[in-house]
């Protein structure tokens, strides 16, 4: 695995160009697969997942620029979101070969099922930041409201922070002279300091990690600096991340000519996006928001905002109303 992730780091247009290549051939496909959906769909799940990895591992080529911790939790969540949705489709029309119609949903729910699981897990372990793409695209993007309240520790400002250990602007000349005289006193404790000892700081210093840097937003914490606004955002994003599992529920349960799944389903797809723009909105005149997004998030909201026009191509009203419109149009 070590030499293939090597190599398609080193042949990156290479490896676009084939999987390219693929994709274009799976509309040439043998006539044997015509009396089943199974061929096919098993074909596209297949090279759909080898994009997603090859994908994944250009995506996280080490730089020499990169400078900080890596981050401790290593599984990659979106990888295996993305390989998921690929099987979705195989296993629904394999089920409904082998099954039928009816048990094919219990397959259905298991796989989305599993989705739901790992979207909670990703959400928890990014810090309860909002899933793009569903948890396909990593979200990297820094909350501002989060890493300001985090600047400082016990009245003290963090490293990192603009502003000295008095609370001063490094920039100007009372900072430079005060971050003078600090140099000058650290040097002069290094110089008087024995060499055993400073060895053995700086391998204190190697073997324990600063714990701030792979600190990120608690359960506790966003409900105690957010309030009611943070548990309204948590509600909409789980509202958003579980939508698809209610939906299959109650598809396995009513049936697809019903309008029961269909009117729960845009229900709690408009629940959740009415709980993420209220927390949005602005107050004071537009001088304060109650909870910020990065720009990523924002995108992501606007997009949510326009799943209502996926309902119009969705079974009932699909049949009753969308395709006789087309038809007349016709």
């Amino acid at each position: 695995m070590e030499t293939y992730t090597k190599w398609v780091r080193r042949n990156k247009d290479y490896v676009h160009s084939l999987e390219s290549l693929a994709n274009g051939l799976t509309w040439l496909l043998p006539e044997r697969f015509s009396a089943s959906e199974i061929g096919p769909e098993a074909v596209t799940a297949i090279l759909g997942i080898i994009t997603a990895i090859n994908e994944h591992i250009i995506d996280t080529t080490p730089t020499q620029m990169h400078v900080g911790p890596m981050e401790p939790n290593s599984f990659p969540y979106s990888l295996c979101i993305s390989a998921l949705k690929d099987l979705e489709t195989l296993v629904e029309v394999a089920a409904q070969h082998y099954f039928g119609d009816n048990k094919k949903w219990n397959f259905i729910a298991v796989t989305e099922a599993t989705k739901v699981l790992v979207r909670l897990i990703l959400f928890r372990n990014s810090g309860y930041k909002m899933l793009l793409h569903g948890g396909e695209t990593p979200n990297i993007e820094k909350h501002s409201d989060f890493s300001s309240s985090q600047h400082n520790v016990g009245g003290f400002p963090k490293p990192g922070s603009r502003h000295g250990p008095n609370g001063l602007n490094p920039w100007n000349l009372e900072g430079r002279a005060l971050s003078a005289l600090s140099r000058f006193g650290e040097n002069a404790r290094m110089s008087s300091d024995p060499l055993w000892l400073r060895r053995a700081e700086h391998q204190q210093a190697i073997m324990e990690p600063p714990s701030s840097a792979i600190e990120r937003p608690t359960l506790s914490m966003i409900l105690s600096e957010k309030g009611v606004q943070g548990a309204l955002f948590l509600m909409g994003e789980v509202l958003f991340i579980i939508r698809p599992l209610i939906y299959v529920l109650f598809m396995r349960k009513y049936g697809i000519r019903s309008w029961i799944p269909w009117f729960v389903s845009l229900a709690v797809d408009a629940g959740g996006v009415g709980f993420l723009t209220q927390v949005t909105k602005s107050r004071d005149g537009g001088k304060e928001q109650h909870y910020h997004l990065t720009a990523s998030e924002q995108d992501e909201l606007k997009r949510r905002k326009l799943l209502w026009a996926l309902y119009l191509m969705r079974d009932p009203f699909f049949t009753k109303y969308t395709r006789q419109r087309l038809q007349s149009t016709e």
